[in-house]
């Protein structure tokens, strides 16, 4: 993928589309999505004896790139078996004429899925990007079948049965190998579960230039982006003081362990000093893992004149002294980042949660989906099926800066603009890993980035060091938070140093 690629909401696609009438005209956007699906299907599933393929036409446009799909892989004598779902009466113009051109090339159309399963490949041009509403049968079943050929599927610009604007499953979804999208990436493809549905993704602009015609509101978050957003190397000339001080208020009975992830995180990743305020009152004034972390009670933190940013949740509680603790966090001027149980305690004490609504100073939320639907007063599913909106209203809410985490994180700002990340992977599925982002991100911030590119940085550089595990140990099972903060600080060295 390319810097800074734009991601479009299906509403902005269509509008593009309406612009780009005039030249290229409809009829050519159908021709050219079909003629650079097929050219893929060619290249990448297709073989001189493996060439056999069926290719699915719906009801709609999608069917009719279909269509073109057809007509090419059968003029490079490829064997094409068209299924068509749809009633001819019903077509668009555009897909008509596909349809038509299809029939005069010699092409023959079923209506359903011949019994002998003898293919190669199949091409998914079911259901497009206009789907809202739940699939029902025979969709439902037809989805089910293909599922199970256990064959490579090629989409059409979305896999049938997936939401382009929120990776929502409506009903059933077509699991794709590859997906050619086509004049602009969607949300749904790279959040929820398009992360798992649809493959390998491909953008094929069709010779549009999207954001001449549409100004961008979100872009993807991939290495290609952060490069940019990376610190320039050390002066050999530095000391503690240039890269900053920051404090952790967390720690409660029973789980010291999350703020001492969330300070190792800070310090492992550039921070100056880190401090730790613990709010359960016990003996630990040193980590003999860790002795560089320096203990203060939570009370000494707000005196600390140099501390350039507080990270406030890990381990919190939602005990009287956690209330207290977030509530004196919140009044103070001080760069906000808030996680886990500063989070649960603003979704139930609207006190606190007009004091976050009134700061002047930054503020980030780091929620996952079971944080963000006890702020809205919503539930867990609702947030997963409306990611972008989610966290919008979160954002809207609070004026802040946000990510929903999760697969295909989502990173928002406060004029709304957003992010969705690509790395990551099931590994970050485990304790004690929205600790070191929280880390991670105030570390970012006290080394003198500003809060976009720190929240950025954090984010992808966090699932970059999962990816990174996974390769290394050959799978997602049994990585940890602590390994993940190793490797974050090694990745981080590695691109600013050798990028």
């Amino acid at each position: 993928m390319n810097k800074n690629t734009p991601i479009y909401l299906t509403t902005e696609i269509r509008k593009i589309e309406q612009l780009a009438t005039d030249s290229p005209t409809p009829t050519s956007l159908m021709e050219k999505a079909g003629l650079a699906a097929a050219k893929v299907v060619r290249d990448k599933l297709l073989t001189s004896e493996k060439n056999k393929v069926l290719v699915l036409a719906g009801p709609g446009n999608n069917g009719g790139d279909a269509f073109v799909v057809a007509r090419y892989l059968q003029e490079w004598w490829f064997k094409v078996t068209l299924v068509f779902t749809g009633a001819t009466a019903k077509l668009s113009g555009d897909a008509k004429n596909a349809m038509d051109a299809w029939i005069a090339s010699g092409g023959k159309i079923l209506s359903e899925i011949p019994t002998k399963n003898d293919w190669n490949a199949v091409v998914d041009g079911l259901f497009g990007i206009g789907l809202s509403r739940d699939l029902e049968r025979p969709y439902y079943e037809l989805i089910h079948v293909i599922n199970h050929m256990n064959l490579p599927v090629l989409a059409l610009d979305i896999p049938s049965g997936l939401s382009s604007d929120n990776g929502r499953i409506c009903g059933s979804a077509i699991n794709a190998k590859i997906t050619v999208t086509f004049i602009g990436m969607k949300p749904g493809l790279l959040t929820h579960h398009g992360t798992e549905y649809c493959g390998e993704i491909i953008l094929r602009n069709l010779d549009i230039d999207t954001s001449a015609l549409i100004e961008p509101q979100s872009w993807i978050l991939d290495q290609n982006y952060v490069y940019k957003l990376l610190p320039p190397p050390r002066l050999a000339n530095s000391h503690k003081g240039m890269f900053g001080s920051v404090g952790v208020i967390g720690g409660s009975d029973g789980m010291t362990g999350a703020a001492l992830l969330a300070g190792t995180a800070a310090l492992k990743l550039g921070s100056g000093r880190v401090y730790l305020g613990l709010i359960n009152d016990n003996e630990l004034g040193v980590d003999p893992v860790q002795p560089e972390l320096m203990f203060r009670s939570p009370h000494e933190l707000f005196k600390i004149d140099h501390l350039n940013c507080l990270v406030i949740g890990p381990g919190l509680g939602i005990n009287t002294d956690a209330y207290f603790w977030l509530d004196c966090a919140l009044k103070s001027t001080k760069t906000l980042v808030l996680d886990a149980d500063a989070l649960n305690l603003i979704s139930s004490n609207p006190n606190l949660a007009n004091k976050l609504i009134n700061r002047k100073a930054h503020t980030v939320l780091t929620p996952h989906a079971a944080e963000a639907a006890r702020i809205l007063g919503i539930s867990s599913t609702e947030v997963q099926n409306n990611r972008v909106e989610t966290i919008k209203s979160l954002v809207e809410r609070f004026n802040c800066y946000a990510v929903l985490k999760g697969a295909g994180s989502i990173c928002m700002l406060p004029d709304g603009k957003y992010f969705i990340n690509t790395s990551g992977n099931p590994g970050l599925s485990s304790a004690g890993t929205g600790d070191i982002l929280t880390g991670m991100i105030g570390a970012l911030l006290t080394q003198g980035m500003i809060m976009e590119n720190a929240l950025l940085l954090a984010v992808f550089l966090h699932g970059a060091a999962a990816d990174e595990l996974l390769e290394q140990i050959g799978g997602p099972v049994g990585i940890t938070a602590s390994e993940i903060t190793d490797a974050a600080r090694g990745l981080l060295n590695q691109w600013v140093y050798n990028s």
